[in-house]
């Protein structure tokens, strides 16, 4: 497994190694383990699978009060993956870091509890599956606005097809600093 530090040090890509020959291909894909070594030391309570189609940017979502760790992957497909750092008082608070993840590349991208994340679906349709921290809340989830200009995401979309809640979802610097994480340092 490779582990490739982000500009912000708690996000990761990650690159399983991964076992093909001419009948096909085999990859682990978690062990406790490995991702503990790697300085991912979390306990994991659900796993999601989401289908999206082309143009569809989900994101840029959290919760406060049950703040999910979300090790990601994609299974079909390429999406254009986001995280961003709104724990307050954080040295990097504000700061996004991004990853082309795809079935192709196998790879992974890990976003810590307290980070916004996002994604937008690149190819035709895209598969995306992701390991969770802690149980998903509706009422704890709050949005930063996609394309919020202070973050300066370089997303591959200028339309993306977007829910109600994204559409509505407020600018990091419009957002109480009592409605986001707090950095634990």
């Amino acid at each position: 497994m490779e582990i490739i530090k982000t500009d912000i040090p708690e996000v990761m890509h990650i690159h399983p190694k991964v076992f093909g020959d001419d009948r096909g291909f085999f990859m682990e894909t978690y062990s406790t383990e490995r991702y503990k070594a790697a300085g991912i030391n979390m306990d994991f309570v659900q796993d999601n699978h989401s289908r999206s189609a082309h143009g569809v940017l989900r994101g840029l979502h959290y919760q406060l009060k049950y703040p999910q760790g979300k090790l990601v992957r994609v299974v079909s497909g390429v999406v254009f993956d986001v995280a961003v750092d709104i724990r307050v008082g954080s040295p990097t608070f504000g700061k996004a870091v991004w990853s082309i993840l795809s079935a192709g590349m196998k790879n992974q991208f890990w976003v810590p509890p307290g980070f916004a994340h996002g994604f937008c679906v690149v190819s035709e349709s895209a598969d995306f599956e992701y390991k969770c921290t802690d149980y998903y809340h509706p009422e704890d989830e709050g949005a930063v606005l996609w394309n919020d200009p202070e973050l300066s995401i370089p997303w591959p979309l200028d339309k993306p097809l977007l829910s109600a809640k994204d559409s509505a979802a407020r600018a990091l610097a419009d957002i109480p600093k009592s409605e986001l994480p707090v950095y634990q340092g």
